[in-house]
């Protein structure tokens, strides 16, 4: 009998497993810049990706093409059973505060920004703490004393970077001079490679040799313009090294696939929490990136550097400042 009972047990929590692989429908909302920006949306992609090729389970997507599409698609997905949804980027929350609570329900996750609501998994990174490492990295890589940050659209997010990187990169050498620009502040500046190309060209022209970018789909001119003058950009989000092997000092990671593969993951194992996750260095949650395409520019002595300011950040004794905290930047 107790053979029995076991094997009935077991035969239903087979069918319980099969039933919630079966019943996950996930959907993926992008941000404006597009699927391939090479950064932030396709990185969320990627961990979509991911998730399928581990589970079989198919997703669907949508790329909104202006900010009216939000609200409308957010429903139309929850409409048709999608679950969970998740949304890659901040400019989400206005619609996801409308569209949580008419469907309770439904577990949606969101990147970068908070959604205080009780089916709402809120994913934000420490991106100032992987800014400083790679403004650490700018300023011993830089031969000139000048580095530049390139900016999306004008908001407290991107601060965080612009911050984050200034703050590493004055305190790694003293003196050392960061021009700062951004290329707009309506959301058509995260898709415009052309202005992200000039901004770089003219920040060379005042002597910036290294230049960081955190502007989506229009780092992809400021990487493009760094190579083509022989200088060094840093990539963001995704790694972006292999883009122009060589020229691209290093990437500052934030593993939204990680979060976007975790959500899907996390609904069809039954295991989805609502809440806030707050994820920066200690979590791998930010950070830089080496590998084959950079390795060459990297130098003992730097790593050794940036490895010791990660462990201190971690550790408490370096403080990176967090421009959401005040939506201010001391340096």
């Amino acid at each position: 009998m107790k053979r029995i009972v076991l094997g009935l047990m077991a035969a239903a929590a087979m069918t319980a497993t099969s039933w919630a692989q079966e019943d996950i429908q996930p959907g993926l909302l992008f941000d404006l810049g597009g699927k391939f920006d090479k950064s932030f949306n396709e990185a969320s992609f990627n961990g979509a990706e991911a998730f399928k090729k581990e589970t079989g389970i198919s997703y669907v997507e949508f790329e909104i093409s202006n900010d009216a599409q939000r609200e409308q698609a957010l429903r139309r997905f929850a409409e048709d059973g999608r679950n969970p949804i998740v949304m890659a980027g901040f400019s989400w929350a206005s619609a996801l505060e409308i569209v949580a609570d008419e469907f309770p329900d439904t577990h949606f996750a969101v990147i970068d920004v908070v959604v205080d609501k009780p089916n709402v998994r809120s994913v934000v990174f420490k991106e100032e703490e992987g800014s400083y490492l790679v403004g650490l990295l700018a300023a011993m890589a830089s031969q000139t004393g000048t580095v530049g940050f390139v900016g999306g659209m004008q908001v407290p997010l991107i601060g965080k970077f612009e911050c984050g990187y200034v703050q590493g990169a004055i305190e790694t050498k003293e003196g050392t001079k960061v021009i700062r620009n951004y290329t707009g502040d309506t959301p058509s500046a995260w898709n415009d490679p052309s202005r992200g190309a000039e901004i770089t060209r003219s920040q060379m022209d005042q002597g910036a040799d290294v230049i960081y970018h955190a502007a989506g789909g229009t780092g992809v001119g400021v990487l493009q313009a760094a190579a083509d003058a022989g200088k060094l950009g840093i990539g963001v989000d995704s790694n972006q090294n292999a883009m122009h092997p060589g020229h691209v000092l290093t990437s500052m990671i934030k593993q939204v696939d990680v979060a976007v593969y975790n959500a899907f993951n996390d609904a069809r194992s039954g295991k989805f929490t609502a809440g806030l996750n707050h994820l920066g260095l200690a979590e791998d949650g930010v950070g830089y990136s080496l590998d084959e395409h950079n390795e060459a520019l990297i130098t003992a002595e730097m790593k050794e550097a940036v490895e010791t300011a990660k462990a201190k950040i971690i550790a408490g004794e370096i403080k990176v400042h967090d421009f959401m905290s005040d939506n201010s930047c001391p340096f």
